[in-house]
């Protein structure tokens, strides 16, 4: 049962002759681009479903070929073009995973190893300054009805002087042997993080070549190599230095409104046992919340049942959690549907009950904190049909699928 509550195949022979003559005007350009470099392999259709090295292969190939014949590439030829690469992500959890860093390290190692002019830069505030090129990078499950689903990996490039994508490639990937546990930060984190940048970074890396990237991202970019450093320290438990670098991020260009920088001072000031801290930085990120109209948070329960997980490193925190959801919304004068989702582990039927039951349980808890919201607060149980993950694994991987949301809502649905 699940733990916790809440998340064209080939064408014909025509096609087959088609690619190779498509493959035999790829290796030749990207001969000429990388100055005699390796030939890669024959590209094949977008729609294929692949090996995860040979779809990151076919992706990475038709970046740097959409970039060949662009003038503004290829006027210094003889110069080294330097790109610095914002961690790739999965699109449908705005996670860092074990496979999205795969991606990203298979990326950029073949784009430096297959073209000799381009120069993979470090992500930091220096190298983004001087960089020519942004590159970025998601991967999304296709349906998370079906474990295992194949991923589209989508990839951009874009010229930060001017804002536009001047490449943009997806291939598909069979989920053979992928890893998708969270980095550390991403399995802490209480709150997902698919906010309003997230949002803008997905939009920018699927945008098409010849169209301006996602403004509301680009704006932003100052604070994401001070967020990729802070979020290292803490997947490596440096928490002080964690810490440091979230606040930096927080006063850094649109960092104030980032999830990611909210989350991790609040994990950050936890682990170094600043509890007051912490509280108050929960508090902002429950504000942030309802701003934007719908808060969903992690929290888990011992199985089959209704009571919050059994140890207390885990759950230790919920009953603050709760004190300041219950507080800003009753302050802010809200009406909420508390919605509960579970993983996809058993029947429908039971994860339905269960999920139900669970949204219940945390509504009563806020009406210990806040008896004004009674009024103000109706539940609803989503089953495992709005999963985010899909697995049903029951671990790291599908958290996201069991958490709660709290949804802001007319008022006249609650009464």
């Amino acid at each position: 049962m699940n733990h916790t509550a809440n998340t064209m195949r080939h064408g014909g022979p025509l096609r087959a002759m088609g690619a190779r003559v498509v493959a035999a005007a790829a290796s030749a350009a990207l001969a000429v681009l990388a100055g005699c470099a390796t030939p890669v392999a024959p590209p094949t259709s977008s729609k294929a479903e692949l090996p995860f090295e040979q779809a990151v292969a076919q992706a990475t190939d038709s970046l740097v070929l959409q970039s060949a014949p662009k003038p503004s590439l290829l006027a210094r030829t003889s110069a080294k073009r330097s790109v610095v690469l914002d961690p790739m992500i999965d699109a449908g959890s705005a996670q860092q995973t074990a496979a999205t860093q795969l991606l990203q390290d298979r990326v950029s190692q073949r784009m430096a190893a297959k073209v000799e002019s381009i120069e993979v830069l470090p992500f930091e505030s220096a190298n983004l300054a001087r960089a020519r090129y942004l590159l970025t990078g998601t991967m999304t499950r296709l349906t998370v009805t079906e474990a295992r689903s194949p991923m589209r990996i989508d990839l951009a490039l874009t010229e930060l002087a001017t804002g536009m994508v001047v490449a943009q490639s997806s291939a598909v990937a069979r989920d053979e042997g992928l890893d998708h546990t969270p980095l550390r930060y991403y399995q802490d984190m209480p709150v997902p993080t698919k906010d309003l940048v997230i949002e803008s970074y997905i939009r920018t890396t699927a945008t098409p070549a010849g169209q301006r990237a996602d403004p509301y991202y680009l704006e932003r970019i100052a604070a994401a190599p001070v967020i990729k450093d802070a979020t290292a320290h803490y997947n490596a438990e440096r928490y002080q230095d964690a810490l440091a670098q979230y606040s930096a991020a927080g006063v850094a260009a649109g960092g104030d409104a980032q999830l990611r920088v909210l989350n991790g001072i609040y994990l950050s000031s936890a682990k170094l046992g600043r509890t007051a801290d912490a509280e108050q930085a929960f508090g902002k990120i429950v504000a942030y919340g309802i701003s934007n109209q719908q808060l969903g948070v992690k929290f888990l329960f011992n199985p089959g049942g209704t009571a919050f997980w059994s140890d207390a490193k885990v759950s230790g925190p919920y009953p603050m959690w709760l004190r300041e959801i219950a507080r800003a919304s009753a302050d802010a004068r809200v009406c909420m549907e508390v919605v509960g989702h579970t993983s996809r582990t058993g029947s429908a039927a039971y994860n339905d009950t269960l999920s139900m039951q669970r949204a219940r349980f945390i509504r009563q808890r806020l009406l210990g904190e806040s008896t004004a919201l009674g009024e103000r607060t109706s539940v609803s149980g989503r089953g495992f049909r709005e999963n985010i993950i899909g697995s049903g694994t029951d671990d790291a991987v599908d958290a996201l699928d069991r958490r709660v949301e709290f949804r802001i809502v007319d008022c006249a649905r609650t009464g």
